[in-house]
């Protein structure tokens, strides 16, 4: 299924990739992602994430502008930005974009500590890296069904319809 498909009205939880790839811009999933964040600016269909997705969100953003500013590989990009904190500083982008995501109408929940073993479990019984099994614990504590993510890992996790780029 596509980001178009999720029904009016219905509540979806945004993985990082849908941001990631609204403010890349990504050629192929970009286009769908910002139509998909429209529809949650206008109220079309309610928009959750967490904070710590929007820290993955940050961090990729940051990884992704350092290797356009310095023309660098994407191999060792965090340790490059971490020997050249003056470099990190001259980084800006990155910042515009998560102060432009509230304005998109996204719900952002805080993740409770108690998580964090949930999501292990989630892990363990998924094969999904801990991040992800961390939606997946939100997702199930909030009663959320729909996920938008271009990530087919998802996939793996019964009762969850993902909706994604194309």
């Amino acid at each position: 299924m596509i980001y178009a498909d999720l029904p009016a009205r219905a509540t979806v939880f945004l993985d990082a990739s849908v941001l990631i790839h609204h403010f890349e811009p990504n050629v192929l999933y970009g286009p769908p992602a910002t139509e998909f964040l429209e529809r949650i600016e206008n109220q079309e269909v309610v928009g959750i994430t967490t904070t710590h997705v929007l820290s993955e969100v940050a961090h990729r953003l940051m990884t992704i502008e350092a290797m356009q500013a310095f023309g660098w590989s994407s191999g060792g990009v965090a340790l490059r930005l971490r020997k050249h904190p003056a470099q990190v500083q001259t980084l800006k982008r990155f910042r515009q974009a998560v102060q432009e995501i509230p304005l998109f109408a996204v719900q952002i929940l805080t993740i409770d500590p108690s998580w964090l073993d949930l999501a292990a479990e989630v892990s363990q019984q998924t094969g999904l890296l801990h991040n992800d099994a961390l939606i997946i614990v939100a997702m199930r504590v909030h009663g959320l069904p729909n996920l938008a993510s271009a990530d087919s890992d998802f996939d793996r996790v019964p009762g969850i319809s993902r909706y994604g780029p194309s």
